[in-house]
């Protein structure tokens, strides 16, 4: 007999709603703009943004959210400031952005409320 070869992965898709062939457009669009620009930073290793590119700095802030990318805000002084993704989400575009890899092994921090999730005390063995 021969061998069959069974996968017991079993892919979970989403339905796909209908939308206006304009809002697929759009939403391609974004996620080329997204790929290009990761691209750009991966394989040069930073990239700076100018002030006024609000557009590129919406789409980098949007990364940084999800931890592809590092964004620090270019002071007056010439020194770079960390921006957390809660700034750069509501950064003003007065100044330039440097937009770089995030650096590996970063800490993950995982909140916790009154450190239930650390607590082994009370808890069944």
């Amino acid at each position: 007999m021969g061998c069959v070869a069974v996968s017991n992965v079993v892919p979970f898709r989403r339905p796909v709603p209908a939308q206006a062939p304009g809002e697929r457009e759009a939403r391609d669009r974004r996620r080329s703009e997204q790929r290009s620009l990761l691209d750009a930073v991966y394989a040069t290793g930073s990239m700076v943004l100018a002030a006024e590119d609000r557009a590129t700095k919406l789409t980098a802030s949007r990364l940084q959210v999800y931890g592809f990318l590092a964004i620090e805000e270019m002071r007056e002084d010439g020194t770079m400031r960390r921006l957390r993704p809660s700034e750069a989400i509501r950064a003003r575009g007065e100044r330039p952005w440097r937009l770089s890899k995030p650096a590996c092994g970063t800490a993950v921090t995982i909140p916790s409320l009154d450190g239930f999730l650390f607590e082994s005390g009370g808890q069944p063995a």
